[in-house]
């Protein structure tokens, strides 16, 4: 671990779109992990008046902002999903300060342990920064439906979004521990108290901890 508190258990909480990464972080942080959620730092960035909303305008126009003058989320989702050079773009002005700020929250937390949630933990490098990391899975079929429940899109968008991201074998490869959310609440619960019991252990010993929870 570099850059803060060396005696602080990072674990990289990850997940397909709609896997069910939110449910499963405010379980996390129930049980008295501290959860950072990279998604609402994204939001901050690119709020009206946040730090990186003008470099986006200066990157796609201003087209991407709505009447508020807020980001035009649903419609940079469908400019990026649907281009990976666009995607690249949008990333390169996101992910870096994005990582400074997560780190930086990190650096700061309160509990046992932090918990990073970043939906691209593998593909962003992300996962260097942490010690442990988990997927949230579920079958693609039931990821979709979620997705299209959830967003109110179309199926062929959705599964433009999900085409997009890590694909759901390498995900659950690259992962030290899974969570399985196609189950019931009291499942991924308890799920969710047996890693972090494991995860209370190895932040006694932390960092340099390794290998996989079963």
């Amino acid at each position: 671990m570099t850059g803060t508190d060396p005696h602080k258990l990072r674990i990289g909480l990850t997940g397909g779109i709609a896997s069910g990464k939110s449910t499963v972080a405010a379980m996390f942080a129930e049980l008295g992990a501290c959860v950072i959620d990279t998604d609402v730092i994204a939001r901050e960035l690119v709020a009206p008046g946040g730090p990186a909303l003008a470099a986006v305008v200066e990157a796609y126009g201003e087209a991407v902002l709505d009447a508020d003058g807020a980001l035009d989320r649903r419609l940079m989702r469908r400019i990026v999903f649907g281009d990976a050079e666009q995607r690249r773009r949008l990333e390169a002005i996101l992910h870096p300060r994005i990582r400074e700020v997560a780190l930086a929250r990190a650096a700061e937390c309160p509990g046992p342990y932090v918990m990073l949630v970043v939906p691209l933990l593998f593909e962003s490098g992300f996962d260097r920064l942490v010690e442990r990391t988990i997927a949230v899975d579920c079958p693609e079929r039931l990821q979709l439906d979620r997705l299209m429940a959830r967003d109110g899109i179309g199926r062929d968008e959705a599964r433009a979004v999900i085409a997009a991201q890590m694909e759901r074998a390498e995900r659950r490869s690259r992962a030290d521990d899974l969570i399985d959310s196609s189950t019931t609440i009291d499942a991924t619960r308890a799920r969710v108290i047996g890693l972090h019991e494991i995860y209370l252990g190895l932040a006694q010993n932390c960092p340099g901890t390794q290998g996989r929870a079963e």
